[in-house]
């Protein structure tokens, strides 16, 4: 493995375990976060466009959103064209939820870039773009 991919899986990991740290409290998971923050920006979104915005298995999903659906932070309820899609639709618990998980996400955003010039963090991001172009061209092509 390069590098470069070693990197950004441990950056990914260590992500992921903060947000869990900071979720212990209300009883959610690192991953729970990118699932509600998508939940909130799009209400109704279908299970299947979820998994594809955040790049997870269908049935990852379906899991999860049965887990957050049991806790409170979502409803699942199905399409009113089509009953076997699921559509994702947060709650007030979630929605009261929304800020500190903003807070959260951005203050591991802090973290770990806080000794970065304002120019390192644009070419950061110009790369990290490109980056995930490449990615999503992969994933669209599957």
């Amino acid at each position: 493995m390069s590098q470069i991919i070693r990197d950004i899986t441990e950056i990914a990991r260590c992500g992921a375990q903060y947000r869990t740290d900071e979720l212990e409290p209300v009883e959610l998971k690192g991953c729970h976060a990118s699932y509600l923050t998508e939940i909130c920006a799009h209400p109704g979104i279908s299970q299947d466009k979820l998994a594809k915005r955040i790049c997870i298995n269908k049935s990852n999903v379906a899991r999860q959103a049965a887990i957050l659906e049991e806790k409170g932070f979502v409803t699942r309820i199905p399409s009113a064209t089509d009953k076997r899609i699921m559509e994702l639709h947060p709650t007030q618990k979630t929605l009261d939820l929304l800020p500190q998980i903003s807070g959260l996400l951005k203050r591991w955003e802090n973290c770990i870039t806080g000794d970065l010039t304002e120019a390192e963090l644009e070419q950061l991001a110009g790369l990290l773009a490109k980056m995930k172009a490449r990615a999503s061209e992969y994933m669209d092509g599957r």
